[in-house]
């Protein structure tokens, strides 16, 4: 594949940190990049890349010389998410699990979803929907978007599959899109039940100790019929797996709904989070995905949604000093634009959209 037209870490994700700032030319120059060597709409498209990342990035401006290349990524798009919708409502049909990428936020139908909200595609947007609430249906005595594979690729899966819980590859990406697309407006028949549905399970998951309120990133066929998981506590505290993540998507479908009793607890989970050194201490980097930076930019947007204070300044002042590599990667989910962007603390192109945090 082609690095350039990545989202993650190609120069797509530069052009977004460019934008965000108001660099132009340099904005220009990386689109220039990411297109050089073509832009993917067959079936590895996705948010993260190919024509889906390109129309999100589009999005964030509206400069005049933007405007066919936006409207011709919006239209490649569609096409990429109704081939894609078509093929996962077969398998529904079918009655077969999903692999996750067919769902997650990463390089599924929810990322499309983020992409179509971003353009403006509300009518392809509600199919996208539709599909999410067939997701939640259960297949047999498991939740539908239970994955018959592991959480990691180049790794043995675990016997009968897994429940993913990341907001990155797991069901909190589609419950954090039902609760955005609920406050919208953006609506399907069934769409609060699905809701209910996630909120019911990661429920039932979730777990209460000194370090506060958290749930498992993944549940194995072992751990439904123990009725316990086998991690023990929380792990990192990233955004794509960690507190952090599954804390937003929370409170987005508290607002959604109404439901103080879940917003406090989502803002609880993440205070607790921040507050546990042993959670903070296991962020090494100043990443998106693993990192302080995700960290920073999430709890940015839960604090600015909060019942009760949460202070950034501690935060900022970790997410300050852990050393960037001169010569590390530039990119958006593990590289510097990405670190940039959640430091400077600007979300005036609402680029943490693809974070699935606004």
């Amino acid at each position: 594949m082609t690095s350039g037209q990545s989202l993650a870490d190609g120069a797509v994700g530069i052009a977004l940190w460019h934008l965000e700032t108001g660099r132009w030319e340099a904005a220009y120059a990386a689109l220039e990049a990411a297109c050089a060597d073509g832009v993917s709409a067959t079936d590895n498209a996705s948010l993260y890349y190919g024509v889906p990342a390109l129309a999100f990035v589009l999005s964030a401006s509206n400069r005049p010389a933007l405007t066919r290349a936006h409207a011709v990524a919006a239209a490649g798009t569609a096409t990429v998410t109704r081939r894609r919708l078509h093929a996962a409502h077969r398998r529904i049909d079918q009655r077969q699990q999903p692999p996750y990428a067919e769902f997650d936020l990463i390089r599924g139908l929810t990322g499309l979803g983020v992409a179509l909200r971003r353009i403006g595609h509300l009518d392809l947007l509600r199919e996208v929907l539709t599909y999410l609430v067939r997701l939640t249906e259960p297949i047999g005595a498991l939740p539908g978007w239970w994955c018959p594979h592991g959480p990691n690729r180049g790794e043995a899966a675990p016997a009968g599959g897994h429940s993913n819980h990341g907001i990155a590859h797991g069901i909190t990406g589609p419950l954090a899109l039902l609760a955005l697309t609920l406050r919208d407006g953006t609506t399907v028949d069934g769409h609060t039940q699905a809701i209910n549905r996630i909120c019911q399970w990661l429920d039932t998951w979730q777990r209460h100790t000194n370090a506060g309120t958290w749930w498992p990133q993944t549940i194995t066929l072992d751990d439904l019929r123990r009725g316990d998981p086998s991690q023990r506590r929380p792990l990192r505290p990233s955004w794509c797996y960690g507190t952090p993540g599954l804390a937003r998507a929370q409170q987005l479908t508290a607002l959604a709904l109404g439901d103080a009793t879940r917003q406090h607890l989502a803002e609880g989970a993440l205070i607790a989070c921040l507050n546990d050194p042993t959670q903070i201490g296991q962020l090494t980097d100043r990443s998106l995905c693993h990192g302080t930076a995700g960290l920073l930019a999430t709890t940015r947007r839960i604090a600015a949604d909060a019942l009760t204070p949460i202070p950034l300044a501690p935060l900022q002042r970790l997410h300050e000093q852990l050393p960037t590599a001169a010569d590390g990667p530039t990119g958006f989910l593990d590289g510097a634009s990405g670190a940039v962007l959640a430091a400077i603390g600007t979300t005036r192109t609402s680029w943490d959209a693809c974070l699935l945090l606004c």
